[in-house]
């Protein structure tokens, strides 16, 4: 008898043992199953690359252009280009990529970022220590106006331009003294920042790229920090590139502020891609 209930415990027990075993196997499975459903699921949903951005449209951009500045007004693009005897302020078509109007600027300047400040137009030049100040409308140069350092990226939040330079620093600058009232050093993580080159303001952060890389930093006005990165390392993937053709930097953000959509291009890109980015991704 003993030896029937030990036997009889035994079995018992292994029994217990295997169903407890083979339920957890099943509630994992269970639970991966739902998460793997929810994170397709969420994906099919949102179509946004790594819950950063979605595409919504790919214009075509004149490749033979070194984008230095972009900027969304009116339904047109204006642009900068530059290198030394190529550089340019024009008024591209977005849908057909058009070069509507066009400014050359002298051989010996080197054309940087650009923006739209109360229906004029600021052009900085890279190592000339000189800007340009024209009409919207017609191009025509008003005024110039020099500063310290190399002109890189400009941007304004409505009372300001804001210059780049290559740096971690930014600079405001008095759009009627063209005098600089503060600066403000970026950081990211205790981490100066450097290589700040086109920005776009877009509800109180500035949108940079980072030369010689794939990724946008926003950037806090106030403080400084970068609060979030946007990487646009795969873009490119979504069209066809020739071989031969020279594909440069990524460089170049203007804003739609009516639909909330982004424009991001580079130098030499073949295109201009309308992106959305992800609901809450800018804090």
């Amino acid at each position: 008898m003993l030896k029937f209930r030990k036997k009889s415990f035994l079995l018992k027990n292994n029994f217990f043992n295997l169903n407890y075993k083979s339920l957890l196997l099943l509630i994992n499975l269970f639970l991966l199953l739902i998460f793997s459903a929810q994170n397709c699921l969420n994906n099919e949903n949102s179509g946004f690359s790594e819950n950063q951005y979605r595409i919504i449209d790919i214009f075509p951009h004149d490749n033979t252009a070194f984008t230095q500045g972009l900027v969304w007004k009116g339904n047109y693009f204006y642009e900068s280009t530059g290198l030394y005897g190529r550089s340019s302020l024009r008024k591209v078509e977005i849908q057909t990529g058009n070069v509507l109007q066009k400014y050359d600027l002298p051989n010996d300047y080197f054309g940087e970022g650009i923006t739209i400040f109360k229906d004029s137009i600021y052009q900085l030049t890279w190592k000339e220590q000189t800007g340009f100040i024209y009409d919207q409308e017609t191009f025509q140069l008003i005024d110039t106006f020099s500063y310290s350092y190399e002109g890189w990226g400009i941007t304004h939040d409505g009372k300001h331009l804001i210059i780049s330079d290559g740096s971690p620093v930014l600079h405001f600058v008095d759009p009627c003294t063209m005098e600089e009232v503060k600066q403000v050093t970026v950081y990211f993580q205790k981490t100066p920042v450097r290589f700040i080159n086109e920005l776009e303001y877009i509800k109180g952060k500035i949108f940079a790229n980072i030369w010689q890389t794939k990724q946008i930093a926003i950037i806090n006005t106030d403080s400084g920090e970068v609060t979030n990165w946007l990487d646009l390392g795969g873009i490119l993937d979504n069209i066809e590139i020739n071989s031969s053709q020279d594909i440069d930097v990524l460089n170049g953000i203007a804003y739609d502020e009516d639909k909330g959509y982004l424009f991001v291009t580079g130098k030499f890109w073949p295109n201009i891609f309308q992106i959305k980015i992800m609901d809450n991704f800018v804090q």
